[in-house]
Parts: C-alpha cells; structure tokens; sequence
C-alpha cells in the first residue's frame, strides 16, 4: 500500500517576498522546504496560526534603533493560545530604489515601512531634504507601490534584496543611519511545551500591574531583581481600555524551568490580575545566562530542603 506523503506545513510571515522577515524564516531548519505564506501584517501572520491555517508565524519583535516592534507587542497581547519557540537576528541595511531613469535630485516623496524610515532619517535629511514620507506595508510593498502607481512616492525604502525580484534602479546603498542595524525576530506557535533549556535562553512575558498606585512597577520588577534575573527588554504598551492603563512586555534572560524564573512567574502570579506567558526559547546569540551562586537551582532546592526539614521536626546541623 502506498502511503499518502504528509501534507507541507505553512509558515506566516510579512510578504511579499524579498523582506527581512523572509530572510528571518530561511534561518529556520524545519520551516525549509515547506509552504510560506506571504501576508499583508503580524495580526494576519499570528491569526493564521491561532486559527490553524498556519504551522507558524515569523514576526519582527525588536529592533536596535526603534526597540520593540509595538504592532508584534500588541497583536501578541491580543491573541491568545500562542507561542514563542525560537529567536533569530538578520543583520538589517537598505537601499533607495525607484522605477528606470528616476534620479535621486528628483525625489520628493518616499514610500518606506515606519520602522525603515525610523532607520534611515539621517540619511534622508542629508541626501532627500526636505521630502515627504508615504507609508507602506513593508520594505517590499514600498518598492511595489512606487512602481505599479498605487504608493504617491518617487522612490522607496527597501531591503537589498528587493533588486533581485523587481525591475528598479538602485539610487543609494547603505543608507541606513546605524551600520550595525539587526532586528530580531521570533517563532511564533499555537502553545506547546516550552523547548527545553539550553542554559542560553529568554523568557518572554506580558504583565499588568494590578492598579496604578506608587510603588506598583517596583514591586512587579523587585520580582525579578530579588531572584537574580536580568531584563534584556521592558517596554510599556497602553492596554486601551482607558486612559492611564498600561500593559509592561517584559524579555527576561533564563528558561521557566530554572528554579528562579518558575519562582518569579508565581511571584508575578500572585501579583498581577493578568500574566501572559509568551515562551521560553534559546537565544539567538547563543550567549549563556551565569547566575550568581545563591540564585543556582541548587540554592532554591537547598533552601527547599533546609524549610521541609523543619516542617518534619528535624534537627537543624
């Protein structure tokens, strides 16, 4: 009997091809080979995969000029059953294009992705005075737009690899104002077991503090000072259901595992009306999380011991 070969899985990720989140997804092994399916925006990309239509989403979380991606922060927050499974760096530049025989002196108008322009405003303010900027859906539909008519704008803000897919002039290389520009990306899943730890990992959360009185975000963040653990990123988005009300996206360096982090993740349990656990997953960089000595897994299970021997009437040595 012939078996039936399995059917590809689908990979989410912001189209069309020719983006940095492409180049985010061909770093993934698994996703090699299987079906990538190019949508217009995160809340699309996570909704394919919240809805099953999906495997997994490639979404752009952080970036080192703007910080964290604040349309990925708020999808994540809104849509719930989801995962974070793996974290990947692209090593971000672009390039000015336009359509055959349009030269730079003419350019007045820029189509880019707010968080390309955000990279590239040195640059313009030298070379484009005085120009204004047309928003697009990503670094490919800038080029895109430019040149089927659909975007207002002389020229776009693309990703190199844009030449390799359209028919453009190249007016600028390389006019990204910081050289050493990468965005960081996650993996996102329907939820599952968190991968297991590699002792080079991050935790990512999204924590409400439960009212707004003084003092309320030292103690959510005494959570984790008290336990030894770094945040590598702490960003505040509005939860909008009024004026003042704050939510906190929160990137903590350990794996839920560790006794100090499973620790933490009660204390804030306790803590906030709403705890949003997004993943545990190794690092892109591969860089290891030392703790202290009295932070180790073996200090919280000493401590365990030394606590279980009293409650038992042992004698303490």
């Amino acid at each position: 009997m012939t078996e039936t070969p399995a059917s590809p899985r689908t990979y989410s990720y912001l189209g069309p091809a020719g983006t940095f989140t492409e180049a985010a997804l061909a770093q993934v092994e698994e996703a090699r080979g299987q079906a990538w399916r190019p949508v217009a925006n995160v809340g699309a990309a996570l909704a394919d995969v919240a809805s099953g239509r999906s495997h997994g989403a490639m979404i752009a979380i952080e970036n080192t000029v703007e910080g964290g991606v604040s349309s990925a922060q708020d999808a994540l927050a809104n849509t719930p059953g989801l995962r974070i499974i793996g974290e990947y760096l692209v090593p971000v530049s672009f390039v000015l294009v336009a359509p055959r025989g349009t030269r730079l002196e003419d350019v007045t108008d820029v189509a880019a992705h707010p968080v390309a322009y955000a990279q590239c405003l040195e640059w313009l303010g030298r070379n484009v005075p005085g120009h204004t900027q047309v928003i697009a859906a990503s670094n490919v539909a800038s080029a895109m737009g430019v040149l089927d008519g659909s975007l207002p704008a002389h020229a776009a803000i693309a990703a190199p690899g844009v030449v390799n897919h359209y028919d453009v002039d190249v007016l600028a290389e390389g006019i990204g104002d910081n050289p050493d520009a990468v965005t960081r990306f996650v993996l996102v899943t329907r939820t599952v077991v968190p991968p297991e730890k590699t002792g080079a990992d991050k935790t990512s959360l999204i924590v409400e503090l439960p009212k707004e009185v003084p003092g309320a975000l030292v103690e959510m963040l005494e959570q984790f000072a008290t336990r030894g653990i770094n945040l590598s990123l702490i960003q505040s988005r509005p939860i909008g259901d009024r004026l003042g009300r704050y939510r906190f996206v929160i990137d903590a360096d350990g794996h839920v595992s560790d006794e100090r982090m499973a620790d933490a993740l009660k204390g804030l349990k306790r803590f906030s009306p709403h705890v949003m656990f997004l993943g545990s997953y190794p690092r892109a960089d591969r860089e290891r999380v030392h703790a202290e000595a009295r932070y180790a897994d073996e200090s919280f299970a000493d401590a365990r011991d030394w606590l279980r021997g009293i409650l038992a009437g042992a004698d303490e040595e």
